[in-house]
């Protein structure tokens, strides 16, 4: 469990034999539009991976020398492979506990669409017609506490969450639990000036005992934290991420969100990456933590637009990839997604094919949404039987098995 610790060290080895015009290892080499260096360090050779990136991996150019072989690893905190594999997780958002929840973190828990039959039935689809591994069931803290902002989880309806929960993994997969409250609770923040540290600590106390022997359940800590103060925000992360550790739940991968709706274009400049580094395991280390990121391709990334307009790279994924590969740390995309239209088709799986081609930083993405939303959604994911909506098998299932 955690990041290959080789990752830091391999990337100082080449930095220390950058040469003057030459690339770093994994820096970008070339592409529409790219005016920096084109040839990259010894060991490494510019190799492209679509008409707007080309990247440096381990091989013969630059200065000349052999690239050592990656390290592969099993463990949900580790890298599947160097650049130019594929990352080890890819999946699909199964909403509908979270139904009635709106940016504020109110949630009329009337609204929720249960998802303990339906969408295990269409994730074991995904499984199977499309070999996704990995599932984020997002829930509100309100329906999981019959709207009382405490740890003290209603029955009834945690055991409706924990069928879904179980469900997904019976079918062998990850499942990322998301308290999809966007960092607040009935419009106050969580820690300032809303629910206390100590309250949401005790709803990740109660949730964290319960599933601490279920290594492939993923703790998402929160959906889309927005207008927050990011240093307070990053000091409860701190205290959930201790608590989780400290109810014996020491195997799991744990998702940590910045402000700004977590969006990975921002994740640097809004200081959300410079502070969640300073969050650490109650022994010291980082291993199992892991950055949650979101982007969306259509004009302002708020994923409710039917039509898309970029591919993210440049904006977002280039340079996040390379903050995160000098910090030897990793993300996971748990939103992303687009209409079911030509344009999404073509920038999404753009998209794709970089973070597959950044496999050591980027572990995996979970787009959004199937689960209870029916074919006038702008996003739909939800396959009818056993076929899948366009933007699924033009882009996320294709990258994903092919």
């Amino acid at each position: 469990m955690g990041i290959n610790m080789g990752l830091g060290a391999s990337l100082a080895a080449g930095l220390a034999g950058q040469a003057f015009a030459q690339q770093a290892a994994y820096g970008q080499c070339g592409g529409n539009g790219w005016t920096g260096a084109t040839t990259c360090v010894s060991g490494y050779t510019c190799s492209v991976v679509n008409e707007w990136y080309s990247q440096c991996i381990p091989g013969s150019g630059g200065g000349g020398g052999g690239g050592g072989s990656p390290t592969t690893t099993s463990s949900p905190g580790n890298p599947t492979s160097a650049p130019g594999g594929k990352v080890k997780y890819a999946g699909v958002n199964i909403a509908g506990f979270d139904f009635g929840m709106v940016t504020s973190g109110t949630q009329d828990i009337s609204q929720i669409a249960d998802q303990s039959s339906s969408g295990v039935q269409q994730m074991r689809h995904f499984v199977n017609d499309d070999k996704f591994n990995i599932f984020r069931l997002p829930v509100g803290w309100q329906y999981l506490t019959n709207n009382s902002p405490t740890g003290n989880l209603n029955a009834n309806n945690l055991a409706k969450y924990d069928a879904f929960m179980q469900g997904c993994l019976n079918l062998g997969t990850y499942c990322i639990l998301d308290i999809h409250n966007y960092a607040r609770y009935n419009g106050a923040v969580i820690g300032q000036g809303g629910p206390a540290d100590d309250q949401f600590v005790a709803l990740w106390t109660a949730l964290a005992t319960k599933y601490k022997a279920q290594s492939r359940v993923v703790f998402g800590v929160m959906n889309e934290p927005h207008d927050l103060t990011i240093g307070t925000w990053a000091q409860t992360v701190q205290k959930v991420v201790t608590a989780i550790r400290n109810t014996g739940a020491t195997s799991q991968v744990i998702l940590l969100p910045g402000t700004d709706y977590t969006s990975a274009a921002n994740f640097i400049s809004n200081g959300s990456g410079p502070e969640l580094l300073k969050v650490k395991n109650p022994d010291g280390t980082t291993s199992g933590l892991i950055f949650d990121v979101h982007k969306y391709s259509d004009s302002d990334n708020s994923g409710t637009h039917v039509e898309c307009t970029t591919n993210n790279i440049d904006g977002a994924f280039a340079p996040l990839a390379t903050w995160l590969r000098s910090n030897g740390r990793q993300a996971f995309l748990s939103e992303t997604g687009g209409g079911n239209v030509a344009s999404c088709g073509t920038v999404i799986c753009q998209q794709l094919d970089y973070i597959n081609s950044n496999s050591d930083v980027y572990l995996g993405w979970t787009s959004w949404a199937a689960g209870g939303f029916d074919s006038s959604y702008e996003l739909v994911e939800t396959p009818n039987g056993n076929s899948d909506t366009y933007i699924v098998s033009q882009c996320f299932a294709a990258k994903w098995k092919n």
